[in-house]
């Protein structure tokens, strides 16, 4: 990387000012929309990277590649939800101050994923010098992996050709779908899923300002069921906020469209102990009444089997075979077929217990 010494690139004053870079817009945007209109996926979105939930050995170290002027390119990658695009807006307004947005250029490149979009507005953005400061502009290519191999191809020359106007941040979920040539020429950070003490403590924050009525046990299914992804979480809290008065384990569950626990203990007890036919026309009945598929349903059955008294050998069968059905069933299987298939692994996991048990 250009070590780009000519450069003076520190924070403006009026970042400083707002304490690293607290964009004056931000604020003004939240106040000048009512609350019900506004996402609190975006109301709440964080503005520092002090804000930023958790990955402080991330926000720290991105600090000082800023106070040391030697910011480099950028890849974030990690499940949704665990802030990537926060940690980068963050920097931006760090950088940059009041007037970020007219410094970066966001793009979503799901949606604007072949060649020509590298060649045209990433290209024309990167080759033109910011004229009225002395520094480097920022791009954010957001969901990357979903890049054609050409457009990866031509962006990786664009990154080589304009390092000293541009710095690139390029966000994704899954860094294998990143051609080496371009991980080669980024510093790499792995955003894992947030932890669930954190995710509980912000939403903590949220629940208050909003005045939401959460019972315990509705913020324990949340926090389950959000597995470390904040987008998730406050999207369900806000759903059902606006569905119910009162927000408890049921509310939560038939919002995020999940099966109900007692659902998936009465599925799989029946599975155990019920006759084949029996099980089959229940399990059917159920799926029709409250919506699910049967995908929905295998990861609360393999979660809910961890939890049960079973002999070991009997519980790997149980569990290596939902796996399989899962991975099955996302290749596009018959769910008629595997749900057969996976009363029959059920009904031999019980003929293993017996015989270890004896």
């Amino acid at each position: 990387m250009d070590s780009d010494e000519e450069m003076d690139f520190t924070p403006t004053a009026s970042s400083v000012a707002k304490g690293k870079g607290k964009a004056v817009d931000h604020e003004e945007m939240i106040a000048g929309h009512a609350d019900d209109n506004l996402p609190w996926v975006e109301k709440y979105r964080p503005v520092t990277l002090d804000d930023v939930v958790s990955h402080k050995d991330i926000t720290s170290t991105i600090e000082k590649f800023i106070e040391k002027n030697r910011l480099p390119h950028l890849l974030f990658y990690g499940p949704p939800g665990t802030g990537k695009t926060s940690t980068i807006l963050a920097v931006a307004r760090r950088i940059y101050g009041d007037g970020y947005r007219k410094q970066i250029l966001e793009l979503n490149a799901s949606d604007d994923r072949g060649i020509d979009v590298v060649r045209e507005q990433i290209k024309q953005f990167a080759e033109t010098r910011t004229l009225f400061s002395k520094g480097y502009k920022l791009i954010i290519l957001d969901e990357a992996d979903m890049m054609t191999t050409a457009a990866q191809a031509a962006l990786r020359r664009v990154i080589e050709q304009y390092t000293k106007n541009v710095r690139f941040c390029i966000i994704c979920n899954y860094v294998n779908k990143i051609v080496p040539a371009i991980q080669s020429r980024c510093t790499r950070f792995r955003f894992s899923p947030l932890p669930i003490p954190e995710v509980e403590r912000r939403l903590n924050h949220v629940v208050e300002s909003e005045n939401v009525k959460l019972t315990e046990d509705g913020k324990k299914a949340l926090l389950k069921l959000s597995k470390g992804d904040m987008r998730r979480a406050l999207n369900v809290i806000q759903a059902c906020h606006a569905a119910y008065d009162l927000t408890g384990e049921t509310e939560v569950y038939n919002c995020t469209g999940s099966p109900h626990p007692s659902d998936v203990e009465a599925i799989v007890n029946s599975m155990l102990a019920d006759e084949f036919t029996t099980s089959y026309q229940m399990i059917n009945a159920l799926k029709t009444e409250r919506g699910l598929a049967l995908q929905d349903l295998l990861q609360g059955t393999y979660e809910y089997i961890e939890t049960i008294e079973f002999p070991p050998a009997a519980r790997v069968y149980l569990l290596d075979h939902i796996a399989t059905t899962e991975h099955r069933l996302a290749g596009g299987a018959s769910e008629k077929i595997q749900l057969t298939a996976l009363l029959g692994v059920f009904k031999n996991a019980v003929e293993l217990s017996a015989k270890a048990k004896a």
